[in-house]
């Protein structure tokens, strides 16, 4: 049976790995090598503008595209606010070219990195993010697509879809409950190393070894 953790169960996941003694900076770091590991396995170097949040999903955005661009990618970051917190210090590594958050450059690219917003968000992205979201001409999302809700798989508001979604540790509700998951295009879980059992698991994937059928006795038939 695969578990679920909401994004709020998550958040206390990624608590509890701090408090064992893996710092924030280390997840992020996973994080976004996983991410760049995705994309480098599924494309050839192109034109990528990785469009960064002021939280962590920005934070691993940040990593995802120093670490393409140390593989002699061509990379770009857009940032629709500045970093604040744990993504700020990812934002300062980050020396390559930093561009308007404009859906113009976010249709000059190939590819586009969402690390906007992760699948905690409860609120509608505003109409400046749709836009440019809307103007990219193939997405890689990091957690989510942004502006889809990770415990209820509900869009909130007008969300673009992305091809790959690449998630850490244990899926999300959102990720198979419809409409988001058709919006999240192939996902990958990656292992970031966060330690397992907290908080407890409340979710499980539907499959057949969920499922309670009754056992006919010898003399009935099906």
């Amino acid at each position: 049976m695969e578990d679920l953790l909401t994004p709020a169960e998550m958040a206390l996941a990624d608590a509890h790995a701090v408090a064992a003694g893996t710092p924030v900076a280390t997840l992020m770091e996973r994080a976004g090598w996983a991410v760049a590991q995705a994309i480098r396995a599924r494309h050839r170097p192109c034109r990528v503008l990785v469009a960064c949040g002021p939280g962590n999903n920005g934070g691993d955005g940040y990593v995802a595209a120093r670490l393409l661009a140390r593989e002699g990618w061509p990379v770009a970051v857009a940032a629709c606010t500045p970093p604040r917190g744990d993504a700020a210090p990812a934002a300062a590594r980050w020396h390559g070219p930093i561009v308007p958050f404009y859906p113009e450059q976010a249709a000059r690219a190939d590819l586009v990195i969402d690390a906007l917003f992760g699948a905690g968000l409860t609120r509608p992205i505003s109409p400046d993010i749709t836009a440019f979201l809307a103007a990219a001409p193939r997405i890689v999302a990091i957690d989510v697509p942004s502006g889809l809700d990770g415990t209820t798989g509900q869009a909130l508001g007008q969300v673009t879809p992305a091809e790959l979604t690449v998630t850490f540790h244990r899926r999300k509700p959102g990720h198979l409950l419809l409409p988001g998951r058709s919006l999240c295009g192939e996902l990958v879980l990656a292992d970031i190393g966060i330690p397992p059992g907290t908080p407890p698991v409340r979710t499980w994937r539907n499959t057949p070894a969920l499922w309670a059928r009754p056992r006919p006795r010898p003399a009935e038939h099906k």
